[in-house]
């Protein structure tokens, strides 16, 4: 069974196998998480992105979707690149979101990977509301069947981790 942590900060500075970045469906990098992460990764991830939009992904990344690339200069092995939906009042997109979490997690396996961090997919400026998006993250991870030993959601502020430790039970 998969351990479950949450710690404020910054995600770029985890030492685990593989850090999962919420990304955009281009791969090329934006603002957020997918910003801090390229920046503090250096030009070996972009590069890594690049090559998977020229061979796999031509179209970019579907929502839902995962891959995995080198981690550059960041203090784990590998970046594990998901797109989680954008929030809708009109459109119930939570299978999207929790398919974020649980392809993420089919990576890691896939790579070996026994320590994931995750970011809060989607609760940014792709507008989910943090409760929800919080209960969805912990209920997906919690009923993955995953080899990954260890989920340590790496919440940038304070009311992110009020609701994920509120899910957690914590």
């Amino acid at each position: 069974m998969v351990t479950i942590t949450c710690v404020r900060g910054d995600i770029t500075q985890q030492h685990v196998d593989a850090i999962v970045n919420a990304a955009n469906s281009s791969l090329l990098g934006g603002g957020g998480v997918d910003g801090a992460i390229h920046r503090a990764g250096g030009p070996e991830i972009l590069d890594a992105c690049r090559d998977l939009r020229a061979s796999h992904y031509g179209k970019g990344l579907p929502t839902g979707r995962a891959v995995a690339t080198t981690a550059g200069r960041l203090p784990a092995r590998w970046v594990i690149h998901t797109v989680g939906p954008r929030w809708s009042n009109s459109e119930d997109r939570s299978a999207l979101l929790a398919s974020s979490y649980r392809e993420s997690l089919r990576v890691a396996d896939e790579l070996g990977a026994m320590t994931v961090a995750f970011p809060a997919i989607s609760t940014g400026i792709y507008g989910w509301p943090m409760n929800d998006g919080a209960h969805i993250a912990v209920a997906t991870v919690r009923e993955a069947k995953t080899t990954v030993r260890e989920v340590r959601f790496v919440l940038f502020d304070e009311p992110a981790y009020a609701a994920f430790t509120a899910h957690l039970g914590l």
